[in-house]
């Protein structure tokens, strides 16, 4: 079965950039990519298609990064979704509330591809 990756981020250069770097796993592995434009599409598509990994961010309108991410380590069904934090909000403050949140990791902007490649693979075991 393929793994879901869901990038959520109302940056469209971001989203490009995310993407670009994440192709290498649709060519190597059995992956596919989908993308969301704000925290309330990010979690339509969370309840509907259980992505098995997802590249959130914290600024984006409707619904922050923040309250995606609670909202989906409090539902049962969902709270096992991995969730990466990608933000520009680089504060310790800021990492210590994602984490808490449940999130997997918090990574911030611009970020380094390598290390966006070697999570993905770590977190869904490729």
């Amino acid at each position: 079965m393929a793994k879901k990756i869901l990038i959520v981020d109302d940056e469209v250069h971001i989203k490009m950039l995310l993407e670009q770097t994440l192709e290498e796993l649709e060519d190597e592995f059995e992956v596919v990519l989908y993308t969301a434009s704000d925290g309330e599409e990010g979690l339509e598509f969370i309840r509907s298609k259980r992505p098995d990994l997802v590249f959130l961010d914290i600024m984006m309108p409707k619904m922050n990064g923040y309250e995606v991410c609670r909202v989906v380590k409090d539902d049962e069904e969902l709270v096992d979704t991995k969730i990466i934090l990608l933000t520009a909000k680089g504060q310790e403050v800021d990492r210590k509330q994602g984490l808490e949140l449940g999130a997997m990791m918090y990574m911030t902007k611009p970020f380094d591809p390598d290390e966006i490649l070697r999570v993905s693979k770590e977190l869904l075991d490729l």
